[in-house]
Formats: structure tokens, C-alpha cells, sequence
């Protein structure tokens, strides 16, 4: 699995560009785990079916049920071993693996949009200026606005209503 091809790849499809540090990557290297087991499993149940036709027809050429070919024939496609040792797979079998494989960029693709659509970054907040110290007036305002609010709460219940009425208009 070429990481980079697939970094270019999901790119060139999705304008979406990925990490090699993503999570993505996982699920494919999970499919290709996942898939070059069925293939092995695929592949050894083949070679124990061929091996029992195998042992039947013999069986039947022994006992004179079926009559042996005059010349051996070629080996069957599936039987013919690769420089790898491994028989080459058929088409039914590199279609099931093109297939597992589009499933797995498929679902390496759906992850991928699925975070672009909800999973934005938080927008960096505007700056904000502070103040490191007050000025004298600023002190002052503060202190003065503490008194009045002192001196309010001392007044009765309609001069108060009258204050803060007068402190709403602008």
C-alpha cells in the first residue's frame, strides 16, 4: 500500500487533503488485512475442492467407471503455479478484489467527507485588547460609579425607580 498514491489519489478526486497520520489510513490497511485473508481462505478451499474432485476421479479411473484420457492434458489455469509459488487468480477472483478494493476507497472516501462536513475547525477568536493597568480618570470613574451605587441602594423605593430610568436613556 503506496500511502503517498493514496494521498494523491483521494486529492485528485476530492480536493480534500489527507495526512499520512490519519486515522483513513487504518481502515484501509484493516481492509487489505481483512481481504488477503478471505482471499487465503478462498484460495485453500479451492485447492481442498480440487484436490477431492482430483481424488474422485481417480477413484472413478480405477474402478473402470470412467476411461482414462490417452494423452495427459494441460493443467487447469487454476492449477498452474506462478514464479511467486501461487496460483494466478482467476477473474472471478481479481474481480473480487477490485471490488473489496473500491469498497475500501469508497469507505476510506466517506470517512473523509464525513469529517469535512462536520468536523471544522473552531474559528481563531478575534484579539482582544486588555488593558494591563487602569489610568487615574478610569480609577476614579469606578470608584465614583461604587458610591452612587452605594448611595442608591440608600434611597427610598421611588427615587430609586427614578435613577434607574434616567440611567437607561441614552
Amino acid at each position: 500500500m503506496d500511502q503517498q498514491k493514496l494521498r494523491n489519489l483521494v486529492f485528485e478526486k476530492t480536493g480534500v487533503r489527507i495526512d499520512v497520520d490519519d486515522p483513513v489510513f487504518a481502515l484501509v490497511a484493516l481492509n487489505e488485512a481483512v481481504l488477503a485473508e478471505a482471499v487465503e481462505r478462498h484460495v485453500a478451499l479451492l485447492d481442498d475442492a480440487t484436490r477431492e474432485l482430483a481424488g474422485q476421479v481417480e477413484a472413478l479411473q480405477d474402478g473402470g467407471h470412467v476411461a482414462r484420457p490417452a494423452a495427459d492434458r494441460p493443467l487447469p489455469a487454476l492449477l498452474k503455479q506462478t514464479a511467486g509459488g501461487a496460483p494466478s487468480p482467476s477473474p472471478a477472483e481479481k474481480r473480487m478484489m477490485m471490488v473489496a478494493g473500491g469498497a475500501a476507497v469508497l469507505g476510506a472516501l466517506l470517512v473523509l467527507l464525513g469529517q469535512a462536513l462536520f468536523f471544522r475547525p473552531v474559528p481563531v477568536p478575534a484579539p482582544v485588547a486588555i488593558a494591563k493597568e487602569l489610568t487615574p480618570e478610569q480609577a476614579k470613574a469606578i470608584a465614583d460609579g461604587d458610591k452612587m451605587a452605594k448611595a442608591i441602594e440608600k434611597l427610598d423605593q421611588k427615587s430609586r425607580r427614578l435613577i434607574q430610568a434616567e440611567m437607561q436613556k441614552p
